[in-house]
């Protein structure tokens, strides 16, 4: 199995995760609603809502990278044409590359600083570490599939210059 279909398939399987807390997430609100009419809402509806929405966006970023769906501005495509798209799409992933790595170094603080705290959620008490699972996996994840990505835009690069 090749390192591309490695990632593929466990940013696949993220995403897959992702979409079934989407659809927990979707099922507690749908249920709750009516149930807030009648005065028997559910217990812990936004703590649950909270979790699951943090692990969905969380989750499904490493396949968006992998794929190139994320959003992109194409301003400088117009100003200097194609020609130099590769090399902007090369510094914008390693710009990437370089605030995934930013990011998960100065997530880990607050995370320890929760679990060591005990901090928990209001309702149902689920400790906020949980929350930060999800987090951390989604931005490291996120970091090996931008890194994937920058060495195949330097590899691109290099080859449409001549260099190997």
């Amino acid at each position: 199995m090749s390192v591309d279909a490695v990632f593929d398939t466990a940013a696949r399987y993220l995403t897959r995760a992702a979409v079934l807390f989407l659809a927990a997430m979707m099922m507690i609100t749908v249920v709750d609603i009516p149930l807030r009419a009648i005065n028997l809402p559910i217990f812990g509806t936004f703590d649950l809502v909270e979790l699951f929405l943090v692990a969905m966006v969380y989750l499904a970023i490493p396949e968006t990278f992998l794929r190139r769906e994320h959003v992109v501005v194409e301003v400088l495509d117009e100003v200097f044409g194609p020609r130099l798209r590769p090399v902007f799409e090369t510094i914008s992933t390693g710009l990437a590359l370089v605030l995934l790595v930013l990011m998960e170094i100065h997530m880990i603080e607050p995370a320890l600083d929760m679990y060591a705290f005990g901090d928990e959620t209001k309702d149902l008490e689920i400790p906020k570490i949980v929350h930060w699972v999800p987090i951390l996996l989604g931005v490291a994840c996120s970091m090996l599939a931008v890194a994937l990505l920058f060495v195949r835009d330097l590899l691109r690069l290099a080859g449409s210059v001549g260099v190997r």
